[in-house]
Parts: structure tokens; C-alpha cells; sequence
């Protein structure tokens, strides 16, 4: 998998769908997810969602797991 810069979650659903672009803009990975687990593992990225209530709960849920996730 080549490294994502940019990382954008659905927040709206259940299962989380996620979707990962490289510097040029290319899809680099789209799944289905545990969002925490997942995120423990990818190195440092922007992290950027949509603005919503759920939005607030899971940036503190990331900053949460370390310097990450900006």
C-alpha cells in the first residue's frame, strides 16, 4: 500500500468506510473498519471529516492515540 497523506472517514454509518489519497490526489485504499485499530497502525496523516456532531467524539478519540492524526 503506498503511503496516504490525506485520510477521510464516513462518520455516518455503523461500519466505517475509509478512504485514503496519495499526494496526487489517487485513491490509495478505500475499507471497511475499526476506526481506533486502524489509525494506531497508519503513520502520521491529515485526517480530515465531515462536520458533525460524531466529529467532535472522534477527534478526541484520535488525538487520544497519539500525535498522529492532525
Amino acid at each position: 500500500m503506498d503511503k496516504p497523506v490525506t485520510v477521510g472517514p464516513d462518520l455516518a454509518k455503523n461500519v466505517f468506510q475509509i478512504h485514503g489519497l496519495d499526494a496526487e490526489g489517487a485513491i490509495v485504499f478505500r475499507r471497511r473498519l475499526q476506526v481506533l485499530a486502524f489509525f494506531s497502525r497508519l503513520e502520521p496523516c491529515l485526517v480530515v471529516m465531515e462536520a458533525c456532531a460524531g466529529a467532535h467524539y472522534w477527534v478526541r478519540e484520535l488525538t487520544s492515540i497519539g500525535p498522529k492524526c492532525g
